[in-house]
């Protein structure tokens, strides 16, 4: 499940991005194991505004997918946009609301204009640290619209689809109340239709607690032996 341990997903993260990690849940680190916590992967543009995200870990396919994806969708983005900010955030929404449409028979209106931000610090929607400090905010999705009735006109297998519709159980509420049940990916999309180009710090809370479960957390990682290069022998300390 490493995909970054794979020689062409190196590759290409190489080739057309810069990477760099930061720690923001909770989790334990027992001998060489990690446990708890999850991982998100945000492909985002210079000034950190994010294209697309991963929740979760996947295989190295899955990953090139979703990497070359991004690198393909942006440069038809700025083919089309041209030096037009707005135009450029506009079709990534809308590419974003296209995916889930095509791989989950989901639509959505992709929301393609910003409205102003909140000015209250204290906004509800907003998650803070046992201080009361804000950590992220919490994003929206753009409600569902329901199943895209003109997918069963295709040749697609849509038993899955079926399958996932669940009224009165878990899951993503559409315009009619039915409830289906979303991937994380097809969550991502849903997301990213309203909020694609949006600075990553105002993104990263939404995946991590609305789609991954977790919970943001500013303590440090907990290390059951965190001098693990030394061994208890008897009532002395012996460095292996």
């Amino acid at each position: 499940m490493n995909a970054l341990a794979n020689p062409e997903v190196g590759k290409f993260v190489n080739e057309h991005f810069s990477s760099s990690f930061q720690k923001v849940a909770t989790f334990k680190i027992v001998g060489n194991a990690k446990q708890g916590g999850n991982v998100a992967t945000y492909f985002c543009a210079p000034d950190g505004r994010v294209l697309h995200t991963i929740a979760g870990p996947v295989d190295a396919a899955a990953f090139l997918v979703e990497a070359k994806w991004v690198v393909e969708t942006t440069r038809k983005a700025m083919k089309e946009a041209g030096s037009d900010g707005g135009k450029f955030k506009a079709y990534f929404r809308t590419a974003h609301a296209q995916r889930l449409r095509d791989e989950f028979g989901l639509t959505v209106d992709a929301v393609t204009f910003d409205p102003p931000e909140a000015q209250d610090e204290k906004d509800a929607l907003t998650y803070r640290d046992p201080s009361g400090q804000p950590l992220a905010p919490r994003l929206p999705p753009p409600p569902l619209n329901g199943p895209d009735v003109s997918l069963a006109k295709k040749e697609l297998d849509r038993r899955q689809l079926n399958a996932a519709n669940s009224p009165g159980a878990g899951g993503v509420a559409d315009a009619k109340g039915r409830r289906w049940v979303l991937p994380n990916q097809g969550k991502v999309h849903q997301i990213l239709a309203g909020h694609a180009m949006v600075k990553i710090e105002r993104v990263y809370g939404t995946v991590f607690e609305n789609i991954l479960g977790e919970k943001i957390s500013t303590k440090p990682v907990e290390v059951d032996r965190p001098f693990s290069w030394v061994e208890k022998d008897g009532n002395r300390r012996v460095a292996k």
